[in-house]
C-alpha cells in the first residue's frame, strides 16, 4: 500500500474518533460507547487496507496495555494486597454468578461442549481496559468503590490464568501432562511477578527515575512492552503483566509516568475501543441479536449484583455501589479472544461474542454515567399503601 494511502486512512479513522469524542464531551458521557459505534460505521462504509487493520490492531493492543498500566500506577503494592485479601469471597461470587449464564446459553443454543466453556468465560470476564478508561474519564479513580472494581478485575484475570492455559490445551487435544505443564508455567510466571512487584518494586522506581522526561518516558514505555509481551508469550495476561509494573511503580517516579504516559494512553484507548466495532460484520447480526441481546440483559444484572454486594461489603453507600456494578458490565478483550479460540468448533461464536460485547460495552458506560438517578430511583421510599 502506498504511504500515502496508510495516512489517509489513518487520517480519517482518527478524525472520526476526534469528532465522537467532542460529541461525548457535550453530551457529559465517556466517550467508549461512541468509540465503539463509530467503529461499526467505519466498518460498514470504509474498507481498510490490510496496512491500517493491521496498525489498528495492533494500537488496540497497546491501548489496552497502557490503560491497565496507567490504572495501577493509582494503587500501591500494600493496597493490591489489602484489596485482594478482601475481594475473594466477592470474585468466588463473580464466577458463580457469570460463568454459567455462558455455559447455559451455549448448551440451549446447541453448540459443542467446548464451545459452550468457552461461552462461559465469554460472559464471566468484565473488560478491565473499558473498567479503566471509565474509572478515569468520569473521575472516579479514588473513589471507594474503585477498589472493588480493580480487585473483581485482577481476581478475574488469576483466574484467566488458569483458565486459558487449559481451554487451549485442550483444544488442542493435548495430554494430561501438556495441560499440567502449562497450567504450573502461567501460575508460576504470575506469582514471581506479582512477588517481584510487591517485594522490589521501589527499587525498579529507583531506577526509572531519571532527570530527562523523554528518557523516562522511553524506559518506563519499553519496560512495560517488554513485560506485557513476556506475560502472553507464556500465557498470562499482557494487561495483568502491564498492570503489575504500574503497581511496582510508586512515588515520584510514578506520579511523572502517569503525566507523560496519558496522552498516549489516550490515543491507543481511543484506537482499542474502535478495534471492537471495526470486527463487527454487520451481516451476520440478526442471527445472533436476539441470544446476545438476553444474554447481555441477563448478565449486565449478574455483574451489576456483584459489584453491588463487593461494595455493600466494604461499607460503600448506595450510588457507589451503583457504580461498582454498572463499571463492570461491560466485557471486552478478553471476551473476543476466548470466543475466537473457538471458531472452528462453532463459527457462530465469533458473531455472538462480538454483538454481546458490543451491547455490553455500551450498556455499562451509560449506566455508570447515570449512577445518581439510578442511586435515588433505588432508594426512593415504598409507597404507602391505600385503603377503600
Amino acid at each position: 500500500m502506498p504511504l500515502g494511502q496508510l495516512f489517509l486512512e489513518l487520517g480519517v479513522v482518527i478524525l472520526a474518533l476526534a469528532l465522537v469524542g467532542r460529541a461525548a464531551g457535550r453530551l457529559g458521557i465517556t466517550p467508549i460507547p461512541l468509540y465503539l459505534l463509530a467503529g461499526v460505521g467505519l466498518g460498514a462504509f470504509m474498507h481498510l487496507g490490510r496496512a491500517p487493520e493491521e496498525f489498528i490492531h495492533v494500537g488496540a493492543e497497546i491501548g489496552a496495555v497502557l490503560l491497565l498500566f496507567t490504572l495501577g500506577l493509582e494503587f500501591t503494592s500494600q493496597e493490591l494486597r489489602e484489596s485482594l485479601s478482601k475481594q475473594r469471597n466477592i470474585g468466588a461470587l463473580d464466577l458463580a454468578l457469570n460463568f454459567p449464564p455462558g455455559l447455559i446459553a451455549g448448551w440451549l443454543l446447541g453448540l459443542p461442549p467446548m464451545a459452550c466453556v468457552l461461552l462461559g468465560g465469554v460472559t464471566y470476564l468484565t473488560s478491565s481496559g473499558i473498567a479503566s478508561k471509565v474509572l478515569s474519564d468520569l473521575g472516579r479513580l479514588g473513589n471507594r468503590e474503585t477498589p472493588v472494581i480493580l480487585g473483581v478485575c485482577v481476581l478475574e484475570d488469576v483466574a484467566m490464568a488458569v483458565y486459558l492455559p487449559v481451554v487451549a490445551a485442550l483444544l488442542l487435544g493435548g495430554t494430561l501432562v501438556a495441560i499440567g505443564v502449562n497450567l504450573i508455567v502461567a501460575l508460576g510466571v504470575f506469582a514471581l511477578t506479582f512477588f517481584l512487584a510487591l517485594r522490589y518494586g521501589h527499587l525498579l522506581s529507583r531506577a526509572l527515575n531519571v532527570p530527562s522526561d523523554e528518557a523516562l518516558l522511553l524506559g518506563v514505555l519499553g519496560l512495560v512492552l517488554v513485560v506485557a509481551g513476556a506475560a502472553d508469550l507464556l500465557k498470562v495476561s499482557a494487561a495483568i503483566g502491564a498492570f503489575l509494573v504500574g503497581i511496582a511503580l510508586s512515588g515520584e517516579v510514578a506520579d511523572r509516568a502517569r503525566r507523560q504516559i496519558e496522552p498516549l494512553r489516550d490515543l491507543f484507548a481511543a484506537v482499542f475501543f474502535v478495534f471492537f466495532g471495526l470486527q463487527l460484520n454487520l451481516a451476520q447480526v440478526p442471527d445472533v441479536l436476539l441470544a446476545a441481546t438476553l444474554l447481555a440483559v441477563v448478565t449486565a444484572a449478574t455483574k451489576f449484583a456483584v459489584g453491588w454486594i463487593g461494595a455493600a461489603r466494604a461499607g460503600v453507600q448506595t450510588r457507589g455501589r451503583v457504580r461498582a456494578g454498572a463499571t463492570l458490565i461491560a466485557r471486552g478483550e478478553f471476551s473476543i479472544l476466548i470466543a475466537g479460540l473457538g471458531l472452528g468448533l462453532a463459527p457462530q461464536l465469533g458473531p455472538l461474542a462480538a454483538v454481546y460485547v458490543l451491547l455490553t460495552a455500551l450498556i455499562g458506560p451509560v449506566v455508570t454515567r447515570f449512577d445518581a438517578p439510578i442511586a435515588a430511583w433505588l432508594t426512593r421510599p415504598a409507597r404507602p399503601a391505600t385503603s377503600n
